[in-house]
């Protein structure tokens, strides 16, 4: 396969589930800020944090409002990240390789695009917020849903699918940390039904609040477990262990269809090692908040290794 082709499938399904977890972050922001007696617009500093563009965001604000933060988030032109960018990028991408991918796929996608252009065009209510948040969600399942269900599982599967979880396991992490930024007004809070509440909407921002409690009879939201649930356990589909099992099979594939291995190979291998054998009480050991930020930077190493050893832009 061509190095453009694989870039392209690669990029087409990072930038679909970067659309969906963008909205996922706003919907955290939301939630969490939804549990505070007194709502601050300086609670969003944590979300624009976490997602990586505080600085993108105040180079074009003077001021930080919940407003415009959501609309930068959601649908701002200047944000390459904003779910409209998003979007537009990966239809950009399918439309580059659209040989590649079954009618059902590129149907799924430009529908998404074209739906979701109209939901973006203007400036959002805060009463439609949640319902466009499950429209993100909704439109970008679909084309998963379509790839899925048509798709080879060949070279064009697993580079696609690489390209998800390498997105899916950034976000996840940069989700929890939302925690880590929106600081308690009080130590003595901790474990409080304040508390609680905070970690729940971190559970319903990433679809979990079931699941967990399916793992964790009572539900109790202890700050361990649902670090243990969303980093450590293999069975949850948004947890970092699980996207980092899935690029390692994903990657062995190719490898072994290619007959080379890679310093990707290596380094995703380690990653999930050390997932694998990692305990949630090292990781509150070392602190939450670094264990993230160091996760983050392998993650995005990976990225590099796969883009320079498959020759993304040869």
């Amino acid at each position: 396969m061509l190095g453009r082709t694989a870039n392209g499938l690669y990029w087409m399904f990072r930038y679909i589930e970067r659309a969906e977890n963008v909205a996922r972050l706003v919907d955290a922001g939301l939630r969490v800020s939804l549990t505070r007696s007194s709502t601050s617009d300086e609670d969003w500093d944590a979300v624009l944090q976490s997602a990586g563009v505080r600085d993108a965001f105040g180079a074009g604000h003077d001021t930080l409002t919940a407003a415009d933060a959501i609309d930068f988030m959601l649908r701002d032109p200047a944000n390459p990240s904003s779910v409209a960018s998003s979007i537009d990028a990966a239809r950009n991408n399918a439309r580059m390789v659209r040989t590649a991918l079954t009618r059902e796929t590129w149907e799924a996608t430009n529908e998404c695009w074209i739906s979701l252009r109209q939901t973006l065009a203007r400036r959002l209510k805060p009463a439609d917020l949640p319902e466009v948040i499950d429209a993100i969600k909704n439109r970008t399942g679909l084309i998963r849903g379509a790839f899925h269900g048509s798709m080879l599982r060949n070279e064009i599967y697993n580079f696609a699918r690489i390209g998800t979880f390498i997105e899916r396991a950034d976000n996840t992490s940069r989700i929890l940390d939302v925690k880590y930024y929106v600081l308690l007004p009080a130590v003595s809070h901790v474990g409080s039904s304040l508390d609680n509440m905070q970690w729940e909407s971190i559970l319903r921002s990433v679809s979990a609040h079931r699941s967990y409690r399916w793992v964790y009879e009572g539900g109790d939201h202890r700050a361990a477990n649902i670090a243990d649930f969303l980093i450590l356990n293999v069975q949850m589909p948004r947890s970092l262990a699980y996207s980092y099992e899935k690029i390692t099979s994903n990657l062995g594939y190719i490898a072994r269809e290619y007959g080379e291995r890679l310093p990707a190979h290596d380094t995703a291998e380690d990653v999930s090692r050390s997932l694998r054998s990692a305990s949630v009480a090292e990781i509150m050991d070392q602190g939450l908040h670094e264990f993230l930020g160091n996760f983050i930077a392998r993650n995005h190493q990976l990225g590099r290794e796969i883009s320079d050893g498959y020759r993304f832009y040869s």
